[in-house]
C-alpha cells in the first residue's frame, strides 16, 4: 500500500508518497496547480505499482481542483477534516509545521489510519459543479502564475532586487501579493526617487499598513 500526502495551499501543493515502515517513494516536493503539473503528478501516482490512497486535507477551496482532478481519472482520494489532522498533529514525535513536514505527516496519517479511509464521493451534479470550478481555478493558477513570471522579468530590469526585498511569508488570502500591490502603487521607479529618503520611508509605510503588510522602515529605506 501507498499512501501520498498532500500539503495543499494556494496555488501549489507539497506532495510526499510513502509506503509503510517509512519507506520513502517520494521525498516532499512543490506542484503547482496548473494543468501541466497535475498531468505529471497524476502520471506519477499511476505509475505506482499496488494499492494507493491520496490523502488530503479540507482546505476551503484550494484543494477542490487537485479533488476533481484525482476523481477524474479515479484514483482513491480521502478528505480529512482539519480537526482529525490537528489531533493527529499533536501526537507525532517531530513537531513544527512546514509545508514539507506537513505533506510528510499527511502521507503517515494515511499509512496509520489505512483500514479507515474513506473515498471522498459526491452526488453527479455537485460533482459536475466540482469539475467546471476546479478546471477554471487551475486555468486562473496558470494565467497568475505566467503574469506573475513576466512582471519578476521586467522588473529585474528596471527594479533590480526588489522581489528579494519584498519576500516575505506568503498571505493566506489569494487576491494578496506584495509584490503585485507594490507594483500598482509605485509603478515607476520615479514615483520612488523623486521623493527624499524620509518621504518615501514614510510613504511605504502608509501604503504597506492600509494594505495590510508589516510596515517595515528599514526595508523602505532598503528599497
Amino acid at each position: 500500500m501507498t499512501s501520498v500526502g498532500i500539503d495543499v495551499s494556494k496555488g501549489k501543493s507539497t506532495v510526499c508518497i510513502l509506503k509503510p515502515y517509512g519507506e520513502v517513494i517520494a521525498s516532499p516536493y512543490e506542484v503547482q496547480h496548473t494543468e501541466p503539473d497535475l498531468r505529471v503528478l497524476i502520471s506519477r501516482i499511476k505509475s505506482i505499482e499496488g494499492e494507493v490512497r491520496i490523502v488530503m486535507e479540507a482546505t476551503g477551496a484550494y484543494h477542490l481542483p487537485l479533488l476533481s482532478s484525482f476523481k477524474d481519472v479515479g484514483f482513491f482520494v480521502s478528505v480529512i477534516n482539519p480537526l482529525a489532522m490537528k489531533r493527529y498533529a499533536s501526537t507525532a514525535i517531530r513537531k513544527g509545521k512546514t509545508d514539507k513536514i506537513d505533506s510528510v505527516r499527511i502521507a503517515n496519517y494515511g499509512i496509520d489510519n489505512w483500514f479507515k479511509l474513506v473515498d471522498y464521493t459526491l452526488p453527479d451534479e455537485v460533482y459536475a459543479q466540482l469539475r467546471l470550478l476546479g478546471r477554471q481555478y487551475v486555468h486562473y493558477i496558470t494565467i497568475r502564475i505566467e503574469s506573475k513570471l513576466a512582471l519578476t522579468d521586467l522588473l529585474d530590469r528596471t527594479m533590480p532586487g526588489i522581489k528579494s526585498l519584498l519576500s516575505g511569508k506568503r498571505s493566506e488570502e489569494p487576491t494578496k501579493d506584495k509584490l503585485s500591490d507594490f507594483v500598482a502603487e509605485y509603478w515607476h521607479f520615479d514615483n520612488i526617487t523623486k521623493k527624499s529618503e524620509t518621504q518615501f520611508i514614510r510613504s511605504y509605510c502608509i501604503w504597506a499598513k492600509k494594505k495590510g503588510y508589516h510596515a517595515s522602515e528599514s526595508k523602505a529605506k532598503a528599497i
